[in-house]
């Protein structure tokens, strides 16, 4: 008989990133796809399953459709039976306080009758958002292990990058572990340590819910590292870090994204999907039903991520390439992640794009330019769009979705926006 689970999960999901542009224009940012076959948020997911974690609410507000035909019923994810399932959760209006989402406390906050309804030893609060690869039972084990009010997962990161995250003070009470935190500032200006938040959170449901409670009634902003962090501190309570030392992707901006994809491929890839044990719904988009692969005889492949239903005749090299993509003869690919249902036309030459679903690009077109450090100069194609016989695009363009762009006679320059 299994027995009803202690840890109850609950995934940040329904935010929009501005800094991903187009790719966020319909969708989450934890509905991105990823990997090739995956989503962003199938590796939140997918660690949950691995650490026995199958008890799992997810949080989601902007456009949940993409999110929510991705998820199903948890199937994939094993998230089935009398004590597993996935429950998303969308604000919703009605008697009482209810309302949107105004920040990632405040949407824990709403959900305070599911959270007791479950009555968890613990509540697990992750980010949809991030590529890693954790066993969350480690983590479980330090704050039981430290009484911990709560305790929060930190990464160091470089020293000239720390204002951008939520970063902690640590002290070395355990080298390998981690240790009482003392200190927290949120993005600060000049960051005087740099263990960052991964926005993984294990709090004593108790003080969760008297922290939510206190900060609803006495503030007007509902941010974990904002406001929920800080008020704990002053209050004394027992905060904990706990280290983490292997890969996160934070990937909140389009250079980020590239260079986290990039990190895929390489003779000794960061990211090593099998090992992982990454799953996704292998239903949306009729992944598992699609034809393998096929390769022409002129086709060359290099150091690519290619996956069932993809038809390639012409040259892709360090490119990560999701199913329904045919790139035809003599087309050249590099440097590039292309989404579901694209084409590449005849004799055409992508480098360092990231093209959204069902773009169709014409004979002899030539989009982006490469160069530039690491994600610099990544040219951005919108869904939906089909681009006409050698169109020239340049390098760090964005072309959002949607547009008529047979009508546009003229070639795009570098950094141009074409709304």
């Amino acid at each position: 008989m299994k027995l009803k689970p202690r840890t109850l999960a609950m995934i940040l999901a329904g935010g929009r990133v501005d800094e991903l542009n187009v790719l966020t224009h319909y969708r989450p940012k934890s509905a991105v796809p990823f990997g090739g076959f995956a989503r962003v948020i199938d590796f939140p997911l997918s660690n949950l399953m691995n650490s026995g974690l199958e008890q799992v609410a997810i949080l989601s507000q902007f456009r949940s459709f993409s999110l929510i035909n991705h998820i199903g019923i948890g199937a994939a994810w094993d998230m089935i039976g009398k004590y597993r399932g996935v429950s998303i959760l969308p604000p919703s209006t009605g008697f009482g306080t209810s309302s949107w989402y105004k920040g990632t406390a405040d949407a824990v906050f709403q959900n305070a009758d599911f959270i007791n309804y479950h009555d968890p030893d613990e509540v697990l609060i992750l980010s949809g958002d991030h590529i890693y690869q954790m066993d969350y039972r480690d983590m479980i084990a330090y704050h039981r292990e430290k009484d911990a009010d709560l305790t929060i997962a930190c990464v160091q990161v470089p020293p000239d990058k720390a204002q951008r995250f939520g970063v902690a003070d640590i002290d070395d009470e355990d080298q390998a572990r981690g240790g009482r935190l003392h200190k927290y500032e949120e993005k600060p200006v000049d960051p005087k340590f740099n263990w960052a938040s991964m926005t993984i959170f294990c709090f004593k449901p108790k003080v969760l819910h008297e922290v939510l409670t206190t900060n609803a009634r006495e503030d007007n902003s509902f941010e974990f590292g904002r406001d929920i962090i800080p008020r704990l501190l002053s209050e004394k309570r027992k905060i904990y870090g706990y280290k983490f030392h292997d890969y996160w992707g934070y990937s909140r901006t389009i250079a980020e994204y590239w260079q986290t994809s990039m990190d895929l491929l390489g003779p000794e890839p960061k990211i090593e999907l099998d090992r992982w044990g990454v799953r996704t719904n292998l239903e949306h988009r009729n992944i598992r039903d699609l034809q393998p692969l096929k390769v022409g005889s002129q086709a060359r492949i290099q150091d690519s991520l290619i996956y069932n239903g993809c038809v390639i005749e012409g040259e892709v090299e360090h490119s990560i390439i999701f199913p329904g993509v045919h790139v035809q003869k003599g087309a050249v690919v590099k440097d590039s992640v292309l989404f579901f249902n694209n084409v590449v036309g005849r004799d055409s030459h992508i480098e360092k794009i990231i093209s959204d679903v069902n773009v169709t690009m014409g004979n002899g077109v030539r989009i982006g330019k490469g160069g530039g450090e690491g994600g610099d100069n990544v040219t951005i194609l919108g869904w939906n769009n089909a681009f006409p016989d050698k169109i020239v695009i340049g390098a760090d363009c964005t072309i959002y979705p949607h547009l008529e762009l047979n009508k546009l006679n003229r070639n795009i320059k570098d950094g141009e926006v074409i709304r």
